[in-house]
């Protein structure tokens, strides 16, 4: 009997089925440190005990991002082994802070499946949940990936294609509990610009560009126990559409999120996606640049202290912010990320 695993394809999904995740993640100081030398994240409430404890909180917490990353790794020997691509999300919340020291496993759910058109390949509709060491729920999100066929003969299922929500409601946003700006200091955060000082429909630059190092997509994508082929195995990718191993696509959430420090440094929690897709592949190589619209505000009642911005930020390969739009619609080929997220920032200044 076989003893290794080559992972699930398409024909081996069946809707409802419930997938329990290997293996258990404890995360620590160590790979806060490690995610914030891969990407230069730079927010204050993840990167100072001291700020952290000015704003309520016990200590700093894991950053919601490496935490969506370690859950979504999980995931990828179960779902995505054999996929083409990771294709969109939706529905992302963060339900309680992580704190280091916590461990935390993962459970999915298939909510959907389509066979594509051309018989090779499906759509697997996945709604994941992880879970801390109390078996408290600390995120869940949807996300579709089309996945490979083992057998093209094989008969596809009845497609069912789940009905998604377009945003998280404003009022299913999570605040951590004892979070209070009330005293916050825009100095130590990095910006004078708070909640009120955001419009709706205003684009921010966020000007600076970041490389993909080949080594280093590859420790970030180890770091996440993420064991997707398209990201490592140079023989195998050389036969691939892409000729290449690929940039897993959280990389480049992550490096869009450290670079809008610069415009949006102040929005220190990332409290849901709303939803995201990955428009292209990315490569080492590629310098990443991002801009960001605010879409909308939401105040929360009897909060004083705190409001939520939605904003959707745009990630570009080789292309300036300020290049884009590009003459003759250039632009759709260097676009890798299109992400659409709450926010929770301060309301006002100490």
């Amino acid at each position: 009997m076989a003893k290794a695993s080559r992972g699930n394809f398409f024909e081996d999904f069946r809707l409802g089925q419930e997938i329990v995740h290997a293996v258990p993640r404890t995360i620590t100081t160590g790979d806060a440190a490690l995610y914030s030398a891969l990407y230069g994240m730079r927010f204050a409430m993840q990167s100072s005990d001291a700020f952290a404890q000015s704003c309520g909180l016990a200590r700093a917490p894991i950053d919601n991002l490496l935490l969506f990353h370690v859950i979504f790794g999980k995931t990828v020997p179960d779902i995505s082994l054999n996929a083409v691509a990771n294709l969109g999300y939706a529905e992302c919340r963060f339900l309680a802070p992580a704190w280091p020291g916590d461990s935390f496993t993962a459970r999915s759910e298939v909510i959907g499946l389509r066979e594509n058109a051309n018989g090779k390949t499906g759509i697997v509709y996945v709604r994941s949940t992880g879970y801390n060491q109390h078996d408290v729920a600390v995120l869940t999100f949807v996300r579709w990936v089309m996945v490979n066929k083992r057998d093209e003969s094989v008969a596809a299922p009845d497609p069912v294609i789940p009905e998604l929500a377009s945003e998280v409601a404003s009022d299913a946003i999570v605040i951590p509990d004892g979070l209070d700006f009330s005293d916050y200091v825009p100095a130590l955060g990095g910006s004078p610009h708070f909640f009120d000082d955001y419009e709706a429909g205003e684009r921010i630059d966020h000007i600076d560009g970041m490389t993909i190092e080949e080594a280093e997509h590859q420790i970030a994508t180890r770091l996440y126990q993420n064991t997707a082929k398209g990201h490592f195995d140079a023989v195998l990718q050389a036969s691939s559409r892409f000729g290449r191993r690929i940039v897993y696509g959280g990389h480049i959430i992550s490096l869009a999120r450290s670079l809008s420090f610069n415009g949006l440094a102040n929005g220190c929690v990332v409290a849901a996606i709303n939803g995201g897709r990955h428009v292209n592949a990315a490569a080492a190589g590629d310098t990443i640049y991002c801009w960001s619209q605010v879409l909308d505000k939401c105040p929360f009642p009897d909060r004083t202290d705190i409001g939520a911005l939605r904003v959707r930020t745009i990630a570009t390969k080789d292309m300036d912010c300020a290049s884009y739009p590009a003459p003759g619609g250039q632009e759709e080929a260097s676009v890798l990320l299109d992400l659409d997220y709450w926010l929770l920032i301060p309301r006002s200044a100490a």
